[in-house]
């Protein structure tokens, strides 16, 4: 009996050591791993997400992005009502808002993937940019390579409003 017994947690160590890969990651490791990195892209969205909503208030990013908004069809209405200033104003509400909600994802979970789909919004209206902005892709223009992070950025506040989505529902 008692021989079997050890054979038994032999082969439980040997099955725990089969699916470890690269001899560390098991499943619960494996895990841990994947909460690590959702924490990381929902709060590093939202740090962004903070950086670039408060800077909309200043002159200097509010004439930056002057050419991507004058040109682009849907957005150029924000300056004819509230002009240059006004306009980066209300984009930086807009994306400190998303940033905001999408931090309340341990405490209020349906209203962080609302900040996440918020935040999918802003990055397709931010992408658009690529199409409608004259010679985006200049090797001289500096906005191309500067609004391509967005695609990243878009897949990051889709999977966090997913996973804020299935958390909401759970509760």
């Amino acid at each position: 009996m008692e021989h079997s017994m050890a054979a038994g947690s032999r082969d439980d160590v040997a099955r725990s050591r089969e699916r470890r890969v690269f001899g560390w990651f098991d499943e619960r490791r494996t895990e841990r791993l994947a909460a690590l990195g959702r924490g990381v892209l929902r709060y590093g969205v939202v740090l962004l997400l903070l950086l670039f909503g408060a800077l909309k208030f200043t002159e200097m990013e509010a004439q930056g992005i002057r050419p991507l908004v004058e040109h682009h069809p849907l957005m150029r209405f924000v300056y004819s009502g509230f002009g240059v200033r006004g306009g980066s104003a209300v984009i930086g509400v807009v994306e400190l808002v998303a940033a905001v909600l999408m931090s309340l994802r341990r405490f209020r979970p349906a209203l962080s993937a609302a900040g996440s789909l918020l935040a999918a919004a802003t990055f397709v209206v931010t992408l658009s940019f690529l199409v409608t902005t004259p010679g985006v892709f200049a090797p001289d223009n500096p906005f191309g390579g500067f609004l391509m992070k967005d695609v990243v950025l878009l897949g990051a506040a889709l999977y966090t409003a997913a996973e804020a989505l299935g958390a909401a529902r759970r509760t």
